[in-house]
């Protein structure tokens, strides 16, 4: 899967796949069900960088002191909003409002993609921000009409 960054505004920005076919119901369902698990753990903070204190202890977590107030000493990392997943032929795209969630979440989003490409869905490509020329995002009234308001 070739994945590449164009301009990003966190606060609006799309997320574009291209699909090696047609995608079929199914494979659509696989997509949607990736996007949405990822936006909702965005909602609930779930990309807050300043607290990964189990990654940052290593490999040895036997017994592991974990800090239950750590979340509240950092700063507050929540996606804002979702838009409906759109699909023209080959292509798909979903806007979203990453708020303030740290850019690990799209890590996280890149590394779930490859591996449903590998397993279920063919994609070709994943562009995370900009337009492309032949869909304008004007088209959508995804922004106005999105489905996790806050």
């Amino acid at each position: 899967m070739y994945i590449q960054f164009r301009e990003v505004n966190p606060f609006d920005v799309w997320i574009w796949l291209k699909f090696s076919t047609l995608p079929s119901g199914r494979e659509k369902q696989y997509v949607e069900e990736v996007f949405n698990s990822w936006f909702y753990l965005g909602k609930l903070g779930g990309f807050n960088a300043e607290n990964l204190q189990v990654q940052e202890t290593g490999l040895e977590l036997s017994y592991m002191d974990y800090d239950a107030k750590g979340y509240d000493k950092s700063l507050v990392a929540l996606m804002h909003n979702m838009g409906e997943f759109e699909y023209e032929g080959e292509w798909g795209r979903c806007w979203f409002d990453l708020g303030t969630s740290d850019a690990i979440a799209l890590d996280i989003l890149i590394n779930a993609l490859t591996q449903l490409s590998e397993e279920y869905v063919t994609i070709e490509a994943l562009y995370i921000g900009g337009e492309n020329e032949d869909w304008p995002v004007e088209d959508s009234e995804t922004r106005a009409y999105s489905i996790y308001d806050t």
